[in-house]
């Protein structure tokens, strides 16, 4: 391997998933990194006709391996697209998830690139239980779901953070793949059993200085953090906002006109599994922009810029 940042990008060559593969550009040439482009094909249909197809079965499967090819071939090599950067590509047959997996780790990756509409895998794979249990038990590594066309580089990133380990490698990361971007530092909380005080008669007006009292120690937390991070002042702007962490992401993405939202895979005090089937999948189904998660650096790979 070199020493260049290597990106990986899956495309099911749809007119959705082109999206990604433009946002793969885009990044690569931004960061100087390398830049593969994975395919991968489905055949498992074609072997349940074999009986039917006999011997023919083989040149299906090779005249579909051709057409990949030459269509990949064809996206990558649009000028409009590649952004001048010769991308290596490889069409493979398999789990289109399995293999994904495989080609990142083969690879080194550090970025991982996926379209978040297709016409097969990707459209499910990203939005449903296939890719949460990717994220949630075995996958390691950043990844980049995009949503919307590539028009300039990003603008305006939002990180969530929450202060666990995953906060600080988000940031840096955010830094480190998109140098220019403004970044918005977000931190929202709710008060450990909020729900109940009330109903365990707290007076409205204790816990509003409990809220007061927390945001001022968690706006700290949050400036701490940031320079932890390398930032100064000026390269960001924080908020800490009480309420609930899904909601205030989405709101927060709307009133700074985000076009990119990073979440981490999971958080401090929330397990693993039932973080990404909350926070990080709302952001993922319901956020107009798009999302890169990334995972605890304690369990990933050498990603430091």
């Amino acid at each position: 391997m070199t020493s260049a940042k290597t990106i990986l990008v899956a495309t099911d060559l749809s007119g959705p998933a082109r999206h990604a593969v433009e946002r793969a550009f885009h990044l690569a040439a931004g960061a100087a990194s390398e830049l593969c482009i994975l395919h991968v094909m489905e055949l498992d249909a074609l072997d349940s006709l074999r009986e039917a197809l006999g011997d023919d079965v083989f040149e299906v499967k090779a005249a579909l391996n051709s057409d990949a090819r030459m269509r990949l071939d064809l996206l990558t090599g649009d000028a409009a697209i590649n952004r001048g950067i010769a991308a290596r590509t490889r069409v493979a047959a398999g789990n289109p998830l399995a293999t994904i997996a495989a080609e990142a780790d083969a690879l080194d990756a550090h970025l991982v690139v996926l379209g978040a509409r297709g016409e097969s895998f990707l459209r499910h794979a990203l939005l449903g239980s296939t890719a949460a249990r990717l994220l949630r038990k075995s996958w390691r590594r950043p990844v980049l779901v995009v949503k919307q066309a590539p028009h300039e580089a990003y603008r305006r990133v939002l990180v969530a953070v929450d202060f666990s380990p995953v906060s600080l490698h988000a940031i840096r990361l955010a830094r480190h793949w998109l140098p220019n971007a403004d970044l918005v530092l977000l931190h929202a909380f709710e008060l450990p059993y909020e729900g109940k005080l009330t109903l365990a008669g707290i007076d409205e007006q204790v816990i509003r200085r409990l809220v007061m009292t927390e945001s001022e120690l968690r706006r700290k937390r949050l400036r701490d953090l940031a320079a932890a991070a390398g930032l100064a002042p000026i390269d960001y702007s924080g908020r800490v906002i009480h309420g609930d962490p899904a909601q205030q992401i989405a709101a927060i993405e709307q009133e700074y006109d985000c076009d990119l939202i990073v979440v981490g895979k999971h958080g401090e005090h929330i397990a693993e599994e039932l973080l990404l089937g909350s926070v990080t999948k709302h952001v993922l189904t319901e956020s107009q922009c798009d999302v890169l998660v990334i995972c605890d650096p304690r369990d990933a790979p050498d990603e430091s810029p």
